[in-house]
C-alpha cells in the first residue's frame, strides 16, 4: 500500500509534473486541493474521468478535495491545447450543464459532512460575477506581466499554429482569471494545492505566481499526463464521439465496450489509471492474461471495474448480460427483458425488414419470415432446410418449421430477432 498520495499517483502512472517541496507537504499535512472543471456539456466523459479519480485518491488520503466548477471561466474557454476558438456558451446554458454535472459528482466523491475531509463543490462564477474589469485590472492584472503570459505554451501554440488564428482578448485572459481562482482560494480556503492535466501547468502556475506576487504566500502545482491511446488516436472518442459518464450520452452497453475492446497495451496502463486495484491484484490480471490472451481477461476486469465505478453493479450486471448475449453465452430471458435502445445497440449494423403490426396479430409462418418476406434468406426452400437442420433460432429460442412469429415474440414492443447458425442475424422490425 502506497504511504502517501504522490507516491500512489507515480505507480500508477499518474504523475506529471510537480513543483518542488509539494510532497513533502502533502506528507505532513492534511490539507485542500482543487481540480477546475469548465461545464461545456452536460455530462463529463472519459477524459474528465482522470481528474475526478485522482480527487477520489486524494480525499482516501485524507485530504480534502474540491471541485471547482467553471460558471465563469466556462463563459471564456480553456485555449490550453486547442488549435482554434472555442464557442461561447451562454449563462441559461452553462447554468444547466453545470445542475447536470453537480449529480455526477456525487457519485464518485463524499459530501458528507459526517466525515472528517467532505469534497467541496464551489463554482467560480460566485466571487467572478461583482468583479469588473477595472477592478480585476488594477487587483490581479498588475500583478502578472504580458510577457510572462506570452511566454506560456498554451499562447504560444496557438501563436504559432498552423491556422494562423491567432488568440482573442478572451482567451489570452483565460490563465488569469483561472490564476485567480487559485488565489481566491487559497486566500479564503486555504486551499494550497492545484491539480490538473499537463496541460494545465502554465494556467496553475501563474495562479501561483499570482499568490506568491500579491500574498506573499506558498502554493504547489501536480499535474497529470494526458492519457493517449497507443494507435494514435484520440482517447475516449469513437466514431460517435465522446464517451460520456451519462448513460443517457453514451449507453452502459456502450460504455462498457468501449473498455472491453481496448488493445492489450492501452489496458495495461488503463488498469492502473481508471481502477482502484492494488499492485499486487493488478500484476496478477496481467500475468493471467499473458498466460491466455484468448480469454481477454485484462480487458474484462477493466471493463467491470470501470463500469461498476461509474454505474454501479446492476448496470454493470446488465452490460455484461447485453454482451453475452451477442456472444451466445446468455439466455433468450434477458434478450426479451432489454428495451428497444439497448436491443439496437448491441446488434448495431445488422440487417433489417420494416413490417406492419398487423402481419402478425394472427401469426406468422417461420418459413415465410426467413425467406419471402424479410429476404434474409433465399428461398422457401432454403428457409425450410435450415429449420430442419436445427439451425434457425426466434429471439435465441431454437425453432420448428410449424413455428408462427405471434405479438408475444416481440422484444421492446417491436422487434424479432431471427438468427441462422452462429453468427448470422436478422432483425424484423413491426410497427
Amino acid at each position: 500500500m502506497s504511504k502517501n498520495f504522490i507516491e500512489e499517483l507515480r505507480w500508477r502512472g499518474m504523475l506529471h509534473d510537480i513543483t518542488p517541496e509539494a510532497e513533502g507537504y502533502l506528507i505532513s499535512n492534511k490539507t485542500l486541493g482543487y481540480i477546475g472543471f469548465d461545464p461545456t456539456a452536460d455530462s463529463l466523459h472519459i477524459g474528465s474521468l482522470v481528474q475526478i479519480i485522482i480527487l477520489m485518491h486524494f480525499q482516501n488520503f485524507g485530504h480534502t478535495p474540491i471541485v471547482l466548477l467553471g460558471g465563469a471561466t466556462g463563459m471564456i474557454g480553456d485555449p490550453s491545447g486547442k488549435s482554434n476558438e472555442r464557442q461561447l456558451l451562454d449563462f441559461d446554458k452553462l447554468e444547466t450543464n453545470i445542475e447536470s454535472i453537480l449529480l455526477q459528482f456525487k457519485n464518485f466523491l463524499n459530501f458528507e459532512k459526517e466525515i472528517k475531509n467532505p469534497a467541496i463543490l464551489i463554482n467560480n462564477y460566485n466571487w467572478m460575477r461583482d468583479f469588473s474589469l477595472i477592478e480585476f485590472s488594477r487587483e490581479i492584472g498588475k500583478n502578472i506581466t504580458v510577457n510572462y503570459m506570452m511566454a506560456k505554451d498554451s499562447v504560444k501554440k496557438r501563436l504559432s499554429g498552423e491556422l494562423n488564428e491567432g488568440m482573442s482578448f478572451t482567451e489570452f485572459t483565460y490563465q488569469l482569471i483561472q490564476g485567480y481562482d487559485f488565489l481566491y482560494l487559497y486566500d479564503n480556503y486555504e486551499c494550497k494545492i492545484q491539480l490538473g492535466g499537463s496541460d494545465q501547468w502554465g494556467n496553475i502556475t501563474t495562479g501561483i505566481e499570482l499568490i506568491r506576487r500579491k500574498l506573499k504566500g506558498k502554493a504547489f502545482a501536480i499535474t497529470c499526463p494526458l492519457i493517449t491511446k497507443s494507435d494514435g488516436t484520440k482517447f475516449g472518442k469513437t466514431e460517435d464521439g465522446n464517451i460520456w459518464l451519462d448513460k443517457k450520452r453514451t449507453s452502459v452497453y456502450k460504455f462498457y465496450q468501449y473498455w472491453l475492446n481496448t488493445t492489450d497495451k492501452d489496458a495495461s496502463v488503463y488498469l492502473k489509471v481508471f481502477t482502484f486495484l492494488k499492485k499486487d491484484a493488478i500484476q496478477k490480471i496481467l500475468d493471467d492474461h499473458n498466460k491466455s490472451p484468448h480469454l481477454r481477461i485484462l480487458q474484462t476486469n477493466l471493463a467491470n471495474s470501470v463500469t461498476n465505478l461509474v454505474h454501479g453493479p446492476n448496470e454493470l450486471e446488465k452490460a455484461i448480460k447485453a454482451s453475452n448475449i451477442l456472444f451466445g453465452k446468455d439466455t433468450s430471458k434477458f434478450l426479451m427483458e432489454i428495451d428497444s435502445e439497448t436491443f439496437l445497440e448491441i446488434f448495431e449494423g445488422v440487417p433489417q425488414a420494416n413490417f406492419s403490426k398487423q402481419i402478425i396479430k394472427n401469426g406468422l409462418s417461420i418459413v415465410s419470415a426467413l425467406s419471402s418476406e424479410s429476404g434474409f434468406l433465399k428461398s422457401l426452400s432454403e428457409a425450410r432446410r435450415s429449420l430442419k437442420e436445427n439451425a434457425v433460432s426466434v429471439n435465441k429460442n431454437k425453432v420448428s418449421e410449424n413455428y408462427n412469429l405471434t405479438i408475444s415474440d416481440l422484444i421492446g414492443d417491436q422487434f424479432i430477432l431471427l438468427q441462422r447458425g452462429k453468427k448470422n442475424y436478422f432483425i424484423l422490425k413491426f410497427n
